[in-house]
C-alpha cells in the first residue's frame, strides 16, 4: 500500500371555467397571452389517494430517499443563502445586520419609521425578529409617512397594494396584475396576514368583469409583483411599473385552511412544513410549498424549469439574470444562456422568452437587483479560484519522453512555471515529500500525513516549478503553525487533512508580499457542488511512470469516481472520495500527497475538491486514488480560518 496518491406522470392543462363562463374570454387573451403554467389550483383529490410508489413513478419528482431528508429553501449545501443569511452546518441563518455590505446599496424605510442602509440590512433584521420590516425603499421614513399595505377583499378575492409615494406623505392604491401572479408570491401574501402556509390557490378574474361589478370599489391600475418566496411580504419582492387595468386579468387569491387540509394519505405532495399540494405542482421552479421543498428533490423539471444538477429546479426566468442560483453556476453560463435571459437549449422557452419578456422595472426599486449587488459586493471581498492569467508563462514546456505514459501525474505532463498558482511545496528540513494548496490569507491545506506539530520544521513555497530550485516568483514562507484535524488516524488515514498557518511579516496582517503568480484557490461549502464524472486536475512532484521523482511540477486531468467504497470496502472512510481512471491510466502517486484535486465549476471557478491522501498502489487498474473530501471539513476549516478566508459563497 503507498501512503498517498492522488407514478408516470401525464402533464394536463387545467382552465378555469368559472371565469371564463362568467366573461366570456379566453385564457389566452390576445391582449394578454398568459404562460400556460398559470393559474396554480388547489391540490386536486383523486378517487384514488396517491401512494409512495405513484410519486417515485413520477418523472419528475425525486426519489423517497431525496425526499426523506426534509429538504428546503434553508438546506444551503444543494441551495444558496441570501445575503442576509450564511450557512453554518447545512443550515442558512440569519446575519446580524451590520455584517451586511453597504456600498452602492438604496436606503429602504421600515415599517418601523426606522430608516435602514440597504435592503440586506432590513431583511437581516427582519429575518432575527421573525417579522416583517420592510415598507418602501427611500429615505424618507418618519411617521407622517404612509408605509405599504396589502389587503385582500374578502367578497371577490382581489389583491390590493399601497405603494408609498417618493417625496409624498401618501401612497397610492393599485390592483395587482395576474400576469407574474404566482403560488411563491401568494404565498408571501398569506403568510403575512398570519396563514402560516401560504396560500391555497393564486388565482385571478377579469378587469373588465371586476369593473363592471364593483368598479367604485377598486382601481382602475395594477402593478405586476414577482416574489421568490422567502419574503416576508409583498413589499420585500420585484413591484413592476403600474398599467392601464383594460381588459387585463387581476390577482385573487386563497389562503390556506389548515382546518379542512387533506389529510396526509389524500395528499398528493406533502410539503416538509405539512402543507399539501398537488403532484404538477411539485418541480415546476416555482416555490408552492413556501419553504421550497416542492422543489428540491427533482429528477427533471416541468414547464421548461431549468434543473440544477444537484436536483433542485429554479424558475426559468433565474436563466441568465446575473444570479448564480445553482451551486455550480450552471443556470449562469453561456452554454445555457444566451443575451439576458434566453436558452440556448430549448427552442420552445426561447419562443415564449421572446412573445412574453418580463415587464420593464423601471419605477420601483428591485429587491432582487439590491440582493445582486449585495451578492456581489460579498462575493468579490473573498478573491479566489480564478488565476491571474497574465503570469501564466507563456514558454513551452516539452512533454517527458516516449515512454511516459501522457495525461498521468504518474508520468504526467509539466506544467508551466506559473500554471498552478494555488499550488505550494511543503518542505520539511529541506526536503520536499508534500504538496498543498493555498486556500487565502496565511492558510494552506495539506494532507495530516505530511506535517507533525513541529512548525519550526516546516516551510511552504510558493509558484515552485521546479523541485529543486527557486524560479523568480517563487516565495518561501515560514510556518506559524500547524492544525492536524483531531480525529486523524494515522493507521486508516481517517480525516487525513491539516491546515498550514504561515507567519505573518513584521507589522503586517499578511504572510508575503503581493504575487501576481500566486492565486488562491476557493474552499466548497458543499459536497454537492461536483458530481461523479466531473473532470477535474491533479497536481504535485511525485514519482513517475519510471519510478522516479518528478524534477517540474506535473498535472493531470481526473475524473470523479462514485461508490468507491465498492473498490476499498471498509478501508474507505466518511470524508474520503476517489478519482482517476478506473483502468489506471490517470493516478498521482508517492511524493503527490497533500497536493490539491481542483475541480472548476461552470463559470470557471476553481475549488479545492480533494487532498492527495492514499491508495493501493499507483496507476493499476481497479485502485483509484482516495482523497480528502476538502467540503466534507468545510466546517472545521471555518473554525480555524475564521470567516474572511474561507469561500466565495454562503458565507
Amino acid at each position: 500500500m503507498r501512503s498517498a496518491s492522488f407514478s408516470v406522470f401525464v402533464l394536463v392543462l387545467l382552465f378555469i371555467h368559472s371565469e371564463t363562463l362568467q366573461t366570456g374570454q379566453s385564457l389566452t387573451d390576445p391582449q394578454e397571452a398568459e404562460p400556460t403554467t398559470r393559474p396554480t389550483l388547489l391540490p386536486v383529490t383523486s378517487p384514488a389517494p396517491p401512494t409512495p410508489a405513484d410519486r417515485d413513478q413520477d418523472p419528475f419528482l425525486g426519489p423517497s430517499e431525496c425526499l426523506e431528508k426534509k429538504l428546503t429553501r434553508n438546506s444551503c449545501h444543494l441551495v444558496f443563502c441570501a445575503p442576509w443569511e450564511r450557512c453554518i452546518e447545512g443550515t442558512c441563518s440569519c446575519k446580524p445586520p451590520y455584517l451586511c455590505p453597504v456600498d452602492n446599496t438604496t436606503f429602504v424605510c421600515g415599517r418601523d419609521h426606522r430608516t435602514y442602509t440597504s435592503y440586506c440590512q432590513v431583511m437581516a433584521y427582519s429575518c432575527r425578529v421573525k417579522r416583517p420590516t420592510m415598507s418602501h425603499f427611500g429615505q424618507k421614513c418618519g411617521a407622517p409617512y404612509e408605509k405599504f399595505t396589502s389587503s385582500r377583499d374578502q367578497e371577490t378575492g382581489v389583491v390590493t397594494v399601497n405603494l408609498p409615494q417618493a417625496g409624498s406623505t401618501s401612497a397610492e392604491r393599485l390592483l395587482v396584475c395576474w400576469k407574474l401572479w404566482n403560488m411563491a408570491t401568494a404565498n408571501v401574501f398569506c403568510k403575512e396576514h398570519g396563514h402560516r402556509l401560504g396560500a391555497a390557490k393564486a388565482d385571478f378574474i377579469q378587469g373588465k368583469s371586476l369593473m363592471a361589478t364593483h368598479g367604485r370599489q377598486f382601481p382602475d391600475e395594477c402593478v405586476s409583483v414577482r416574489c421568490q418566496g422567502y419574503e416576508n411580504s409583498l413589499a420585500e419582492c420585484v413591484i413592476y411599473d403600474k398599467i392601464s387595468l383594460g381588459n387585463r386579468k387581476v390577482a385573487t387569491i386563497t389562503c390556506y385552511d389548515e382546518s379542512n387540509a387533506p389529510t396526509e394519505d389524500e395528499c398528493d405532495f406533502t410539503c416538509v412544513n405539512r402543507k399539501c399540494v398537488s403532484l404538477n405542482q411539485t418541480c415546476d421552479g416555482v416555490d408552492d410549498c413556501g419553504d421550497r421543498s416542492d422543489e428540491m428533490c427533482c429528477k427533471s423539471c416541468r414547464n421548461h424549469a431549468f434543473r440544477c444538477k444537484t436536483g433542485v429546479c429554479v424558475d426559468r426566468d433565474a436563466l441568465g439574470d446575473g444570479q448564480i442560483d445553482c451551486l455550480d453556476g450552471e443556470d449562469e453560463s453561456k452554454k445555457h444562456t444566451m443575451g439576458n435571459s434566453e436558452i440556448h437549449t430549448r427552442s420552445n422557452h426561447q419562443e415564449h422568452v421572446r412573445l412574453h419578456p418580463l415587464p420593464e422595472n423601471t419605477k420601483y426599486v428591485s429587491p432582487k437587483e439590491e440582493t445582486r449587488i449585495s451578492r456581489h459586493i460579498l462575493e468579490s471581498s473573498l478573491m479566489c479560484g480564478i488565476p491571474n492569467m497574465t503570469n501564466v508563462d507563456d514558454e513551452e514546456v516539452n512533454e517527458r519522453g516516449r515512454s511516459s505514459r501522457v495525461k498521468r501525474v504518474v508520468g504526467g505532463v509539466p506544467a508551466k512555471p506559473t500554471q498552478i498558482q494555488w499550488q505550494i511545496a511543503l518542505e520539511e528540513n529541506r526536503k520536499i515529500d508534500c504538496g498543498g494548496a493555498y486556500i487565502g490569507g496565511c492558510w494552506v491545506i495539506t494532507a495530516a500525513h505530511c506535517v507533525r506539530p513541529n512548525p519550526s520544521a516546516f516551510r511552504v513555497k510558493f509558484s515552485l516549478w521546479k523541485k529543486s530550485r527557486a524560479q523568480g516568483t517563487t516565495d518561501i514562507v515560514p510556518v506559524a503553525d500547524i492544525h492536524i484535524h483531531p480525529r486523524y488516524n494515522a493507521s486508516s488515514y481517517e480525516n487525513d487533512i491539516a491546515l498550514v498557518e504561515l507567519e505573518k511579516l513584521p507589522f503586517q496582517e499578511k504572510c508575503f508580499e503581493d504575487n501576481p503568480a500566486v492565486s488562491a484557490v476557493c474552499v466548497p461549502w458543499s459536497t454537492h457542488l461536483f458530481q461523479p464524472n466531473h473532470t477535474c486536475s491533479i497536481s504535485g512532484w511525485g514519482r513517475t511512470a519510471d519510478g522516479r521523482s518528478a524534477q517540474v511540477l506535473l498535472w493531470a486531468n481526473v475524473s470523479l469516481i462514485a461508490d468507491c467504497q465498492s473498490f476499498y470496502r471498509n478501508r474507505f472512510k466518511p470524508g474520503m472520495m476517489c478519482a482517476g481512471d478506473l483502468d489506471g491510466s490517470v493516478d498521482s502517486c508517492q511524493g503527490d500527497s497533500g497536493g490539491p484535486l481542483v475541480c472548476k465549476d461552470e463559470l470557471g471557478v476553481s475549488y479545492l475538491w480533494g487532498i492527495v491522501s492514499w491508495g493501493e498502489r499507483c496507476g493499476q487498474p481497479g485502485f483509484p486514488g482516495v482523497y480528502t473530501q476538502v467540503a466534507h471539513y468545510f466546517e472545521w476549516i471555518r473554525h480555524h480560518t475564521k470567516w474572511p478566508a474561507v469561500t466565495k459563497f454562503n458565507s
